[in-house]
């Protein structure tokens, strides 16, 4: 009952669906989110006029957190071991033993990239020359803010006392 005939217009019927479905989804969005430019996504509404205000001569001061020498004092290696599992699907603590990135052990004051076998990114280089700990605190904070173009795609630990307890057991591996 059920034929190749059958089969083929069930599949010819199925494909043009789907065929007429992508090519209405490519049109609306061609029409709303960039023929438009009303309401697109990501699209920046200025205002039609700018209201003068007069400067009160009264600066903002943002407030600034402990310094980063106080931050590293303060480091805790155990909860390092524990924010490095965010890290440990990319990278390995054990010397010479590479995964996605470069293992990690000693990473506390070598060079940038000094594993052998491994393919730095270029961007990397913009960072410095040495792994310092205030070098990984701002790597770590956003690798693609610190080395735009890096082939890393971690968002990076906001946290200051996330990156300082990091650096801190990273620091521990190796004495």
């Amino acid at each position: 009952m059920f034929d190749t005939m059958t089969f083929t217009k069930t599949l010819g019927a199925f494909c043009g669906a789907l065929l007429l479905f992508l090519f209405a989804k490519w049109g609306a969005d061609s029409l709303y989110a960039v023929g438009g430019g009303h309401g697109a996504h990501g699209e920046e509404h200025v205002a039609g006029y700018v209201i003068e205000v007069e400067d009160s001569g009264e600066a903002e001061v943002e407030e600034e957190g402990p310094d980063f020498a106080t931050l590293m004092a303060s480091a805790d290696v155990a909860s390092g071991a524990k924010v490095f599992k965010k890290c440990a699907a990319c990278h390995k603590v054990e010397e010479g033993a590479n995964a996605t990135g470069p293992y990690l052990y000693g990473v506390v004051g070598r060079p940038i990239d000094a594993v052998e076998g491994f393919g730095y990114s270029e961007a990397l280089l913009q960072v410095g020359d040495t792994w310092t700990p205030e070098a990984l605190f701002t790597f770590l904070e956003s690798p693609r803010k610190a080395a735009p173009g890096t082939s890393m795609s971690f968002a990076g630990l906001k946290k200051e006392t996330d990156r300082v307890d990091l650096i801190a057991y990273l620091d521990s591996l190796d004495d």
